[in-house]
């Protein structure tokens, strides 16, 4: 905790009596880098001069039986689970109910006191999970500093060191607010003019912003890059495999390190179809297989919600080369933007094999359209024009399933005519399970020859072997 620096946010009074008053449980929220846990502590402190209850957090595996251990008979003890967003959707629930049962308990004696702190909107998560428990607690946000926080605390900093930062006000818009972030910056701007304690003569400092910036970047790099990389190349690499890189790089470019994904997906339409890509399962099975990538980030697969919760690393990550960046993880520069890498026509008599090719190729992390899927989201469209963005637009590349009855039917025939003239930029891969011939499909056009006897469990190493892998080999040369 800062020794000489703490500046109380304006609703610190507020908090310190509810964290005061016996029993009553506590959320406290904002985003990170707002000194939620800073506050708390302090504000622990003046209650408990003594002996003041330390906190528990999911990032501890020892403090998780602890936390799991929290119930009505746990005896007058204060209870401070931090990281609370971190714990699972049962463990939440769990907690919620219990505040609620204690805030309602007129005496409340020999019951434990909740103190609950998390990113922004987590009072907000816990009365969804439990209606009217916002009556019965104390829920405080603990906002960003405002500019005369942000300068006040510059201010006390300088004073113990006896020096003057020129320029100020290029501190306190880089911080955006952000106390620990304030501290670092000052720190290299201390370091940079050789400032290492206090001096006997005030001393005045200036300093450039850029060389500052790229100092604290270099910084961080050490301790950032290899996550940041592996984030953006996914879970397996291809040099088109980079919606996980333009989400990111949308982050850095917003004022707050958290965000609701359809929302950015909406604001941000040269990327949506990325944003979509990834949102509803790619993500929470990246950060589930990559515990790097899973200590830095956080994403709520059911609120669309991501955060970073490293208020260093979202400095780090708004003040990159996005560009070297890209290079750095072998991206090529397209400015097509995909929802999906595959879309998958057949007809319904292939339904099977179109389902478990779709299956294998999603567990290459390939994002692949296919109908069953996504029929919720288009209720109430026309499939027609559905079909034609995604067999048109939307897709990277399309997988046609052919035979006879692809050939007679009617929707996969309008599938056909929406994607035949894709046929010219070998954007369509042919899968031949007869000898039909197609209309517009060239018969020497390189395809997959495939004898389907309609067993798949007979026939699903071939079928990966000679279709699927072969698809994702096509993507990764692209």
């Amino acid at each position: 905790m800062p020794e000489f620096t703490f500046v109380k946010p304006p609703n610190f009074t507020a908090l310190l009596v509810d964290l005061r008053r016996k029993g009553k449980p506590v959320v406290v929220e904002g985003q990170s880098g707002t000194g939620k846990t800073t506050t708390v502590k302090k504000a622990l402190a003046e209650i408990f001069p003594e002996n003041a209850p330390r906190l528990l957090t999911p990032r501890e595996p020892k403090d998780l039986p602890i936390i799991e251990a929290i119930s009505e008979e746990s005896g007058d003890e204060t209870f401070v689970v931090d990281d609370f967003h971190r714990l699972n959707k049962e463990t939440k629930e769990r907690l919620a109910n219990l505040a609620k049962v204690i805030a309602e308990r007129d005496n409340r004696d020999g019951l434990p006191k909740l103190i609950i702190i998390g990113i922004n909107n987590v009072g907000s998560d816990l009365i969804q999970l439990v209606p009217d428990i916002a009556k019965r607690m104390g829920i405080h946000r603990i906002a960003p500093g405002t500019p005369a926080v942000i300068g006040e605390m510059i201010k006390l900093g300088s004073i113990r060191l006896n020096i003057k930062i020129e320029e100020q006000e290029a501190i306190i818009t880089d911080s955006r607010g952000d106390y620990w972030l304030t501290q670092q910056i000052c720190k290299t701007i201390c370091i940079s003019a050789n400032v290492d304690q206090t001096r006997e003569v005030t001393h005045h400092i200036n300093w450039t912003q850029d060389t500052i910036k790229a100092q604290v970047v270099e910084t961080l790099h050490h301790n950032y890059d290899p996550a940041v990389r592996e984030f953006c190349r996914g879970r397996r690499f291809r040099p088109t495999n980079d919606p996980y890189y333009k989400l990111l790089r949308a982050v850095s470019e917003l004022e707050q390190s958290n965000v609701d994904l359809n929302e950015l997906a909406n604001a941000r339409h040269d990327i949506k179809g990325s944003i979509n890509n990834v949102k509803d399962h790619r993500l929470r099975v990246l950060l589930d297989q990559k515990e790097t990538c899973a200590r830095l980030f956080y994403y709520d697969a059911d609120t669309k919600n991501f955060a970073i919760e490293d208020p260093a690393l979202f400095y780090y990550i708004k003040n990159l080369n996005w560009e070297d960046l890209r290079q750095r993880c072998g991206f090529r520069d397209d400015p097509r933007d995909f929802e999906w890498d595959i879309a998958i026509s057949f007809a319904g008599e292939n339904r099977d094999i179109a389902d478990f090719i779709g299956q294998k190729l999603r567990e290459l992390d390939i994002s692949v359209f296919y109908d069953r899927n996504y029929e919720d989201n288009y209720l109430g469209g026309l499939w027609s024009q559905q079909f034609l963005d995604i067999f048109v637009r939307k897709s990277r590349l399309v997988v046609a399933i052919l035979d006879q009855h692809h050939k007679d039917k009617v929707w996969p025939t309008f599938e056909r005519d929406c994607f035949t003239q894709r046929v010219s930029e070998a954007e369509v891969i042919p899968v031949f399970l007869d000898k039909t011939i197609f209309p517009g499909i060239p018969t020497d056009l390189v395809s997959i020859h495939f004898d389907y006897s309609g067993d798949i469990d007979a026939q699903a190493d071939a079928i990966i072997d000679d279709i699927v892998l072969r698809i994702a080999g096509k993507l990764t040369s692209l």
